[in-house]
């Protein structure tokens, strides 16, 4: 049974009752999902001046800074890198009747109603992706078997991947969480990625298919820290331990690198080369990004051959890992002005839309990436088979490097937006419509993660070559002490009614952007 508490929030353009009559529901069903709906994955924080106390010694190292009064506690981070404290992951349902949050799904509480912890990091800004199975009868994301206001769990060791040099000691299980049509919640615990973070996961075939990183430690990473980062693969409920994904070129830690059929890249650690953070499914085939880290190639990947994704789990250890024809070759270490790609969605076998959460710089540095904000990618050939290029960034309504700031019971906090992360679309006919979570940098935190940052949305011409005229609006702000981490639709749409509904929405949606570009709601 949902935990469901009322949060009323004006986010999607007015549409008629009408166009939503079949999908009406009483307050009676309203705890199951809705086929379609737009779900937002979202943390608060929960901690008091207690939870920290200042000078008391921090897991990953130094002394607190500050107490843990909301939000200046992040400022731990400046002595303690490993800095975060858990917290529960909340996901807002969108009720397309009444075009507001009319409910929230307090995962957490679902998962200790089973007598199991299930929270997030707080500001870890790369987690709580969320994505819809390939059956579409589910939705799944990444958490930690955590209690809330624990300290520095995302850089704790996993169960069996302990890495002596990581100076935080504790030991959590990752785990995926899938919530069900139903509004029923089963989790999977993993041992991946020890010493860092899982940031998304997706169910296909009866296998959770998982992104992350891992390593936290100096020094040699020890061989069961090496290959437990990239993409990971487990059965639905199944063992903890992870199978790895992708043949590994070369020695992790040696001077050829840890690669992906890219050129060597001088000794690093094994997350640095790997560090992947999106995911995606397209035509049976799925797609990873990586848009961090100082060493590999910040780009888009293709994880197997063309539609062989339910024999991945099976041929794991020779599954080829490669970078679209077309996106970026430069490894990091070399590569300036970006790009730093985060969310996918594939509108069609041609055309592919790329978040790119931006270069972390503030005001006009920021405004300039070239990259930040949303890429259209179009491939040479209709089926896809060609090479991508990229079409234009789509940037404007972001308002990327300008300032704005919330103010809390407890204080205020003035950031800026610096790109986007995780990203979901819907096609109707000629057009999509694409809803993105922001990134955020310029802080007056020292960990910008912690930052409330925006849901926005846009409609884009599948046929344009230029997105002349098209603009971002802002559908939600996140309250002060809140963040946004992930959206998606619901599920697969069914029944088959439902198409034509969803076409309404989005005409009327679109009719409503052209009404008020350049403002907010």
């Amino acid at each position: 049974m949902c935990i469901l508490t009322p949060r009323k929030h004006s986010l999607l353009p007015v549409l008629t009752a009408s166009m939503f009559a079949l999908f009406s529901h009483s307050a009676a069903s309203a705890q199951s999902l809705i086929p379609g709906d737009l779900l937002v994955s979202r943390s608060t924080y929960e901690g008091t001046a207690t939870t920290v106390t200042v000078g008391q010694a921090l897991p990953g190292g130094g002394t607190a800074v500050a107490d843990g009064s909301s939000l200046n506690v992040f400022n731990n981070e400046a002595p303690d890198p490993s800095f975060g404290i858990t917290s529960s992951i909340l996901l807002d349902q969108f009720n397309t009747s009444s075009n507001s949050v009319d409910n929230t799904i307090n995962i957490t509480q679902l998962a200790a109603n089973q007598g199991i912890n299930l929270t997030t990091s707080f500001p870890s800004k790369s987690e709580l992706a969320l994505n819809v199975s390939t059956d579409g009868k589910a939705v799944t994301f990444m958490g930690y078997e955590a209690p809330k206001n624990t300290l520095d769990v995302s850089n704790s060791n996993t169960p069996g991947h302990v890495d002596a040099t990581n100076p935080v000691t504790s030991t959590y299980q990752r785990a995926v969480g899938q919530l069900n049509l139903d509004g029923t919640l089963s989790v999977t615990a993993v041992n991946a990625y020890s010493g860092n973070n899982g940031r998304a996961a997706v169910s296909a075939g009866g296998n959770y298919y998982m992104v992350g990183n891992a390593g936290n430690g100096s020094g040699t990473e020890p061989t069961n820290i090496v290959n437990n980062t990239g993409v990971q693969t487990t059965a639905v409920g199944g063992s903890a331990d992870t199978t790895v994904v992708g043949q590994q070129l070369g020695t992790p830690g040696a001077a050829n690198g840890f690669q992906y059929g890219y050129a060597a890249t001088p000794a690093d650690k094994s997350g640095k080369d790997d560090n992947f953070r999106g995911l995606t499914v397209f035509n049976n085939t799925l797609y990873s990004t990586k848009g961090s880290g100082s060493n590999g190639v910040n780009t888009v990947y293709q994880v197997g051959s063309t539609g062989t994704l339910n024999s991945l789990a099976a041929n794991a250890s020779s599954t080829s890992i490669s970078i679209l024809p077309g996106f970026n070759t430069v490894a990091a270490k070399t590569a300036t002005g970006g790009p730093n790609p985060f969310g996918l969605f594939f509108a069609n076998a041609s055309t592919l839309y790329v978040a790119d959460e931006g270069n972390g710089k503030t005001g006009a540095s920021a405004a300039a990436d070239a990259f930040a904000g949303l890429e259209k990618w179009v491939n040479s050939k209709a089926d896809g088979t060609g090479t991508w290029s990229l079409a234009y960034t789509l940037a404007n309504g972001l308002n990327i490097g300008q300032s704005y700031s919330l103010t809390g019971v407890s204080g205020s906090v003035t950031t800026q937006t610096g790109g986007l992360r995780n990203i979901a679309g819907q096609v109707n006919g000629n057009s999509v419509t694409l809803y993105a979570i922001t990134s955020t940098t310029g802080s007056t935190l020292t960990d910008a993660g912690a930052d409330p940052n925006k849901l926005v949305a846009i409609t884009d011409s599948l046929n344009s070559l230029t997105g002349t005229g098209e603009s971002f609006m802002t559908l939600e702000t996140a309250a002060y002490g809140d963040v946004l981490r992930g959206v998606s639709l619901t599920a697969i749409p069914e029944p088959a009614t439902y198409g034509v509904v969803v076409g309404l929405a989005v005409l009327g949606f679109a009719a409503w952007r052209r009404k008020t570009t350049g403002s907010h709601v």
